[in-house]
Formats: C-alpha cells, structure tokens, sequence
C-alpha cells in the first residue's frame, strides 16, 4: 500500500485515536506508508498532549532548570537534587484528573501508584506522597461522591503500600464541579550507587518485561486525559487503571534490588500508553532501536490483539535493558517476591521501535518519531488580555458597601466582623482538612516529623535505609551510628501549592503568587527552598483564553522560580480539562498550575509549627505592615476568598508579588527559627490575616491579644485590614526573652517591614482584636471558631447522607 492510497481508517476511526487530519498526513509521510492499526493507536497516545506536550512544551523551555544541588533536570522520570552528606532526592508531581473524574477511587489510586513508580525507576526509596486535590461545591451530592472516592483511593494505595501521605491541599469551587484535579507528588530517597536512568544502551542487550500482567484496563488513558470530558465520559471506564498496592510494594523491593546488583542498563516505568510509550522511550532516549515480541507478554486477559498490548495501561509493570547475560539473575530477583519476568526483546542498532506478534511484524515505527520528533504547536498569544479578564480588573473595593470597625451590611443584613471570621472558617477551601488526612497513614516508615495540619509544609526527617541490617543487635548499632552521622539531623520539607483564582483573574501574577506561597510554606516551618516540581492544570490550549492563561502562567512561573532560585526538575501537564455539558458547551476549569516544592532543614531540631507554644509571648507580622503606604505592592482583596465567600464576587486583581520583599521576610523566618527566636510561624493566604490568627489560635488552643490600625489618610478598610490577601506576610511568636535580639534583628533585616500585634493570651481562651483606640473589632472563643473550622467539611457530608437516607 502506497502513502498516495486510500487510507485504510475513516476520518471518525483516525479522530478516536485523538489523531488531527494533518497530523495522520504526517505520520503518512515520516513512514512512506499508510499506518496498520496498532501504529495509528501507538502514534495517538504518543502524540497526545499527556504524552508529547505538543502545545506547551514551546512554553515550558523558559524554566530555569539548572542549579548548583540538580543532579538530574526535566526528561527523566524524576528529578533528583542534592541533599549533601551523601543524600539524593528524587521527587515529582503526576496528574490522574480525567481517570478520576470517571472512576474516582481507581483514578486516584493509580494515580498514586503511577507517582510511586516515577521514583523508584530512579533508584529511590519512596518516603511520603503530596496531593492536591480540586472539587466543585461541597454540598452538590456529585461533588460528595467524587470527593469521598478520590480521598479512599488516595488512602487505599498509600496506606497499603506502605508509604506515608504526610500533606496536601484541597480546594472546593464550582469552576471544578464537572473535572477535579487529582495531582498527586512523591519524594524519594536515592538508594542505588548510581541514578537509574532510562536510555536503552548496548546493542544485543536483553529488554525485560518485569512486574504485573498485562490486562484491557487502561486501554488508551493517554489519549483520554488528553481530551474533553462529555457526559459520555463514563463510558470511558476501561480507559481507568485498575492497581494492585500490594503487588507494587513487591515490584518497589525488587527494582531496588535488581538496582543494587549494577545488571540494570536502563529502567522505565510504564505508565501513560504502557509498552508503546516504554519502548518508544527508551529507544529514543538512547539513541537506539527496541524489537519487542508482544508473545512473551504475561497476559491476564485472552485474546488480545496487538492494538491492546500496546496500549494497555496495566498497573505494576516496568521495562528494563540488562547487561547481556545477567538477565537470568534479574528474573530470579523478580521471581523470589512472587512477580513476573520475563526476556521480551532486545536492543538493536537501527532506532526504531520493531513490535513482533505471532512471529510477524506486528508495528515498525522510528523511535524518534513517537517520542521526541513529534509535532509541536506554536500558538498565537492574544494581543491583549481577553474580556473577562479586563472587565475583572476593573473592580475595586468602592463597589463594596461602606464597613465601619463593627462589621459591613450586605444585601440588607448587617454582618459583624466575628460572623465573617466564622462564616470564613466555616468554608471548605479555608477549613481543616482532618476529615481528609485522618484516613491517610502519615506515620508509617517512622519518619513524618510535622503531622498534616500541624504545620505549613510537611517535614520528613532523612533516614536512609542500610542495605542489610543483619541481626537485631547489628541494627540497633546501625541507628546509633546513623544517629551520629552529620544527615542524621538533617530534614526534607515539601509542599503543594495554588491558588487558582488569583492565576484565573491575571495569569501571570498568579502564578507568580504560587511560587511565592509554595516557598514562603516552606520558610514557615525552618527550610530552605531547593527546587519545583510543576503540574499545568488548564483547559483547552486551543482556545485563544485557553493559551492566553496558559502562556501567561508559564512566563509567572518561570520568573518566579528564576527569582526565588528554585529550579525545575520536571513535572507535569494535563491540558483540555473541560466538561461538555449536555448542551454541548464547554466549560473550562480555573487555569491550575500547582507547584510542588522541596526544601532542605539543615537541623531537625529548628522547625516550627503554626500553633502559638506558649502564654505571653510577643506576636509579629513579617512583611508588608497594616498601614503601609506602599502603592504597588498592597493588601488586595481582589481575587480574595473574603470577596468570593461574603460577597460572592470573583473580581479584581489579586495580589503583585515583591520578590524582594519575600526573599528578605522568607530569610528573617528562617533564621529566627534556626536561632531558637522564632517559637510559632504560620503565612497569610486565604482569609488573610485574621484567619491566620484564628488558624494559630486554634491549633495551639490558646487565644491571642491584637491591636490593629487603618492607615493615617484612612485609604484602607476594615476588611481589607481584616481579610485582605498578599503582602509576603508571615505571623510568627516570640518567646519575652527574644524580644530584644529578636527586633534588633528585624530592623537590620527587615527595615520597617514588620510590625509587633499583640500577644498570646493568659488565661483568655478567645482570638481578641482591637483598634488602637480599644474599640472591639473581632472577639471570639477558641471553642466557637474551632467549631466552625473542623466541622464544615464533616457537616455538609453528614448533612447530605441525612437529606438522602
């Protein structure tokens, strides 16, 4: 058959493999031949987005992607940093949305196993997982069930597979009501000699087949989390993964080691488009070609054809090239923890990806072409941003009714400020997730030192595992001579960050903002920020807005990580997350792009926690003060969770970052902890200052005094003193004894960027605020805000199963 001849698919056929007419010219031309079956399916999930990035990766070349700690940077299945004393840390960030979406507890339970198996392909331990999680409102009985599932397979997988979930995020808002995001981030500890990387190399070297069977479930997930979701979504069920955690804790021991042994030339995970994607991969990586006979396949299911081979993506399985003649030793390995393996092909020198089934050539495709000479789309960037966004911008606070410093009358209602306060705790986004975390084992490996909810970010301490601890005795002289080494004291602090609707109301200052906070996070509990690891959650880069916010967020991260010296090691981009309604309309999510970031705490001992530690000591506000002047960079409550929950209004322009300013008030946090000074820090996000205060309250179970003042000319009000967002503001506590060193280090660090609030209360058991002249602005008990914060999510579930039974 000629490439001149009538395709052998119709346009329909070639359209459900995600195939554009022009691109199926093109993989007629780079073949001289119109594609079989099994390489139409191969090139669709290749060249989705979720595989070959064709419309962002333009985009992603502007990160800054080198640094004096990266050791391994974007195109492996992890990036990996320096740790120093001999520690490495492998760590990345994967998305499972439209899976989960469809079936959420096996969309979120593979999509943690996937996560898993990026890490430990590199030769790492993992030692915790992340997630952050998008739903629509709460109280919409969908919402419940999605939520419900997402968390139990998050839990399911981590719990069994005996790693800790030890942080996260969770955000409810209508914009996600038809398409959560489920992005989910693991760190590893490097145990192997050398980073395991997953370029095939050496011509005649055996290809293995290690793990799991292979199954239909998963058939095409490339393809489809790289489109639409419509209300025939569900019918994309077999496209959902089906994973075994039990099965993949055997797979995690024997990798390690199969490692150990140095007869593992290259490793690869296969994950999105399953063998197709592995070999393809690895052949192109190495500059080499993969012949692969699908006959020696373990399969679960009979009858399968190639096209299913291919692009099954069972759960548990790898692909390794070994030296040749050590295979046997490897499938020994793999053998004694009760898990297939299998010689499958071999590396060979012309760089195609050759498929044999039935002893005939099944597929034959250049290697390159699936999986880096695949096609990229350069878009056209609107000329000015679009309408939304404009008329947006035009709001301001003088739209808002008049406040005094008792409260605000909204909609004929007079509100107090203590009603807001607990109205605010009260929402989901802003209240404590421990309905959420109480089913995730974060203790498990003996190594969470900051519990979820306990602190800004996660804090892991760093153990590395001996290779063989012999007998008791023999171990428990292991751990004391670990005990002594200088990594004994060391810890690793993580975090995964966005706010969506500041990204949705201005791109590229959003974006910045979500760096900012991602490092501020991690400054909060006493560590260095070392690098990022991003997931691009967006709609349709197709669509003018879509690329518009797309675009736009790259260049605020990029900038943002270029300012904050936090390169980017990898991550990952799921585009088109969109839900057709039954109308056929599309309806995009906020633009998501969350930041996974890790930080290094040199000595475990100097951490902190959000909760005030005792009565009476000092507390300040780091960052821009309450009656700052300053016309650029201001307290906003543009895009603020106050504006969006009381006034139910998703305006204005969120917050401009002060790089500088971060840089200076992120240092001075971190050295007041790492000199003993700092006794409590917690930074100002959503809900703004006095939800921070409460949050501190409220986990300490002590109250606070506070006096707070509007600006001289009076250019403020009361709630944007109260609730107003942005500033690179951190609360923290100081013990009396610190107060002189302490502020004499402030006004060297600092300069008038800071200010004194108040105090821890005595025997007060309420969050106190106060104007400078007395006058009461906000009094309430620990008792009556604690309510409100840990019972919003736990009440609505309740309130629904009552409505349903």
């Amino acid at each position: 058959m000629t490439a001149k001849s009538q395709p052998p698919f119709s346009a329909q056929e070639i359209a459900q493999e995600g195939i554009k007419p022009e691109e199926y010219q093109e993989i007629v031309k780079r073949l001289g031949r119109h594609p079989n079956k099994a390489e139409l399916g191969m090139f669709g999930v290749m060249w989705s987005e979720h595989c070959c990035y064709k419309n962002s990766r333009p985009l992603l070349k502007q990160f800054p992607t080198t640094g004096e700690r990266i050791l391994v940077g974007p195109g492996e299945n992890a990036g990996v940093v320096d740790l120093g004393d001999g520690l490495q840390l492998a760590f990345k960030i994967e998305s499972h949305n439209h899976p989960s979406a469809v079936e959420p507890f096996q969309g979120a339970a593979t999509g943690v196993g996937g996560i898993l198996r990026d890490i430990f392909t590199m030769g790492a331990r993992p030692i915790a997982v992340l997630n952050s999680l998008r739903f629509g409102n709460l109280e919409d009985s969908k919402t419940q069930r999605l939520f419900s599932g997402v968390v139990s397979g998050i839990a399911h997988y981590g719990n069994c597979v005996g790693v800790p979930t030890v942080g996260g995020e969770v955000y409810f808002d209508p914009a996600y009501s038809g398409n959560p995001l489920v992005n989910v981030m693991a760190l590893g500890l490097m145990e192997t000699p050398e980073i395991v990387k997953s370029g095939a190399s050496g011509i005649g070297n055996p290809v293995l087949y290690v793990g799991s069977t292979t199954g239909r479930d998963g058939m095409g997930g490339a393809s489809f989390a790289s489109a639409e979701l419509s209300d025939e979504s569900i019918d994309n069920r077999p496209a959902v993964q089906v994973g075994d955690p039990f099965l993949e804790k055997s797979l995690i021991e024997a990798c390690l080691e199969a490692f150990k042994t140095g007869a593992v030339v290259a490793a690869q995970d296969m994950g999105a488009a399953g063998i197709t994607c592995s070999t393809s991969e690895m052949a192109a990586k190495g500059g080499v070609g993969v012949e692969f006979d699908l006959d020696k396949i373990p399969s679960r299911e009979t009858g399968m054809i190639p096209y299913e081979y291919l692009l099954s993506e069972s759960q548990e399985r790898m692909l390794f090239v070994a030296q040749q003649g050590r295979e046997q030793e490897l499938i020994d390995i793999f053998q004694r923890w009760g898990l297939h393996a299998v010689v499958a092909g071999t590396v060979i020198e012309e760089p195609i990806v050759r498929i044999l089934y039935q002893g005939k050539v099944a597929a034959e495709i250049p290697a390159t072409a699936l999986a880096e000479n695949t096609p990229i789309y350069h878009r056209e960037l609107l000329a000015e941003p679009p309408e939304y966004a404009r008329k947006a911008w035009e709001w301001t606070s003088n739209s808002l009714p008049s406040c005094t410093h008792e409260g605000i009358e909204i909609q004929g209602k007079f509100q107090t400020w203590n009603d807001i306060l607990l109205t605010l705790l009260d929402t989901p986004t802003i209240a404590s997730k421990s309905w959420v975390y109480r089913q995730y084992d974060h203790q498990v490996q003996n190594n969470t030192l900051m519990l979820p909810g306990g602190g800004d970010a996660a804090i892991i301490r760093l153990r590395p595992v001996s290779e063989d601890k012999g007998t008791r005795e023999q171990g428990d002289k292991e751990m004391e001579r670990e005990e002594t080494m200088p990594h004994a004291q060391k810890a690793i602090a993580a975090t995964v960050d966005c706010n969506s609707r500041y990204v949705y109301l201005d791109p590229y200052e959003g974006a910045k903002s979500v760096v900012a906070e991602a490092a501020r996070n991690l400054s909060c509990v006493g560590a260095q920020p070392l690098a990022v690891t991003d997931n691009l959650n967006f709609g349709s880069p197709e669509k003018p807005i879509g690329y518009w916010q797309l675009a736009e967020a790259c260049r605020g991260l990029a900038e943002g990580c270029e300012e904050l010296s936090t390169p980017v090691t990898g991550g990952n981009v799921s585009l088109y997350n969109e839900t057709f309604d039954s109308t056929g309309n599309p309806q995009p999510i906020y633009p998501t792009p969350v930041v996974g970031m890790v930080g290094l705490i040199p000595d475990l001992t100097k951490i902190c926690s959000q909760g005030w530690q005792s009565e009476e000591d000092i507390i300040y506000l780091l960052g821009l003060p309450i009656q700052s002047q300053n016309s650029k960079f201001k307290i906003e409550l543009g895009g603020s969770e106050y504006l969006a929950t009381i006034h139910h209004t998703v305006a204005g322009k969120p917050p401009t970052v002060d790089f500088d300013l971060e840089r200076r008030v992120q240092q001075a946090c971190r050295e007041g902890i790492r000199q003993g000074w700092v006794r409590s820090a917690h930074d100002c996000s959503e809900g703004g200052i006095t939800v921070a205060l409460a949050e501190c309250c409220i986990k300490s179970k002590l109250g606070a005094e506070i006096q707070l003042e509007l600006p001289a000319n009076n250019s403020q009000r009361w709630d944007e003193v109260l609730f107003g967002e942005g500033g690179a503001r951190i609360i923290v506590s100081v013990g009396l004894g610190q107060q002189k060193i302490w502020e004499s280090y402030l006004k060297e660090q600092l300069n008038d960027y800071w200010q004194q609030l108040g105090k821890v209360g005595t025997s007060q058991t309420s969050l106190s605020i106060f104007t400078i002249d007395n006058k009461s602005l906000i009094n309430v008990t620990i008792d009556n805000v604690s309510t409100h914060y840990f019972q919003a999510i736990t009440r609505r579930l309740a309130l629904s199963r009552q409505l349903n039974s």
